[in-house]
């Protein structure tokens, strides 16, 4: 059904991601190789004026909607865009959302091109955002992740209306898509759909491509404990209106991005890949001790957070303003509450772990459950000190660099923890591509058959 024979035609390195600018070289590529199928077009501008561009592939009533690029520390999508456009165009028709005369393709290559070039920005020196040895601490200190409010996705949960979050609302509505696929990937952990409906004929061929590219399905998630699980790995957003939500926000998701389509039938998936796997995150045996251990990743986030604002707070007389800068303002944004707010939304866990009795119990959280709060825990710190370390670098101040020497020992301390603890490996390119683009065809050919 699928093959990446032709992302090795996009890139001359497979094992790494393309940056934005190669994205877009690629997609013009493939226009001049099938000028019948393929056509670009500008959807609108982001807020520092660069272009925001959409591939579409086949001229079918139907549409998929495709989105890469939504969180600039999360790469792998533009990669996966390129390897579905090229499928989709080559015209082999396996299945009827491949077929270009049924379905088209619009894929947008990059939603925040802004946050994209702050984060290639981190790898100064080195030619791609993946030229640099696998590991967390090369990984933390080159990439950026914008504030919530900055986030096109997510803004309109945080009441704030971006000119990207306006260009794909338009497109929604221009389209009326059957499928929305919005690519993401994740540090560590494993893979994982969130659905804003289910989609019952799409689990089994995600669990058989996770399965036969070694990537271990994440059982039990921080952006999805509580939400319907009809499937391993696989969640479905409540209604709009229920309560069952885990981080600060979750009330306000029926006015994000994912849920636009669906008031024209449309649905909506969100597919996360990992980075790095960590076989813990699908073991379902249960966690012994969970009520303490949960309590001491809450103690983690804080004093971790402490750490990084005791820093800042030295620092912040000489840094940029973060009215200006992006990277402080995350910074101050994260010490501005974030940690705090992280480890109190535990607490309604830390009394389910507490009331739970034998292992069967269904109050019981799990190995799975407890390892995705144990990522969260450590990379809440890690991304912030990441973050101030790149701010301290730039600095000609000359308290700066006794205090990058300080954070560096923290931050390197923590990325090495995390890779013991977690037990880390990493996930090919090649495989995380390959599986991500799987699960969208998989998801298109679910959705068109599922009635609207």
């Amino acid at each position: 059904m699928f093959s990446t024979e032709c992302f090795e035609e996009f890139s001359d390195h497979a094992n790494r991601y393309p940056t934005v600018a190669e994205v877009t070289e690629s997609a013009r590529q493939l226009i001049s190789r099938y000028p019948e199928a393929c056509r670009l077009r500008r959807i609108g501008r982001s807020r520092a004026g660069r272009p925001i561009l959409m591939l579409s592939v086949g001229h079918g009533p139907h549409h998929v909607l495709v989105v890469a690029g939504p969180h600039p520390d999360e790469p792998v999508g533009g990669a996966t865009a390129l390897v579905l456009a090229e499928q989709v165009a080559c015209g082999e028709r396996l299945f009827a959302a491949t077929d270009p005369a049924v379905v088209t393709w619009d894929i947008v290559l990059c939603l925040d091109p802004d946050g994209a070039a702050v984060s290639e920005a981190g790898t100064e020196g080195a030619t791609t955002t993946s030229a640099l040895a696998p590991t967390l601490r090369n990984y933390y200190r080159t990439t950026y992740r914008p504030i919530a409010a900055e986030q096109p996705e997510w803004a309109p949960i945080e009441s704030r209306r971006l000119p990207e979050t306006q260009a794909l609302f338009e497109v929604i509505d221009e389209l009326r898509p059957f499928l929305q696929c919005s690519l993401h990937s994740t540090d560590v952990g494993g893979t994982w759909l969130q659905l804003t409906r289910d989609l019952p004929e799409l689990a089994a061929p995600f669990h058989a491509s996770a399965a036969e590219l070694g990537i271990p399905l994440q059982h039990g998630t921080y952006d999805a404990l509580y939400w319907e699980n009809p499937s391993p790995a696989v969640y479905v957003l409540p209604p709009p209106d229920s309560t069952a939500r885990l981080a600060a926000g979750w009330e306000n998701i029926g006015a994000s991005t994912w849920c636009a389509p669906l008031r024209y039938g449309g649905v909506t998936a969100i597919v996360e890949v990992p980075m790095w796997a960590s076989d813990l995150a699908e073991d379902q045996s249960p966690y012994p001790d969970a009520e303490q251990t949960l309590r001491d990743l809450a103690d983690l986030v804080l004093d971790g957070g402490r750490q990084v604002t005791a820093v800042l707070e030295k620092a912040r007389a000489f840094l940029p303003s973060p009215q200006h800068d992006p990277l402080g303002r995350v910074v101050e944004w994260m010490a501005d509450g974030l940690y705090d707010m992280v480890a109190n939304s535990w607490e309604p866990l830390v009394r389910q772990a507490a009331a739970a009795s034998a292992d069967d119990d269904p109050r019981r959280l799990t190995t799975a459950q407890v390892a995705a709060l144990n990522i969260v825990a450590r990379r809440q710190p890690v991304r912030a000190a990441g973050l101030l370390l790149r701010l301290l670098k730039a600095s000609d101040d000359k308290a700066a660099p006794a205090l990058y020497r300080e954070l560096d020992g923290l931050f390197t301390a923590w990325c090495t923890d995390a890779e013991e603890a977690l037990r880390v490996r990493w996930v090919p390119v090649r495989h995380q591509v390959e599986h991500q683009a799987r699960t969208v065809l998989a998801a298109a050919e679910s959705a068109l058959k599922s009635p609207r």
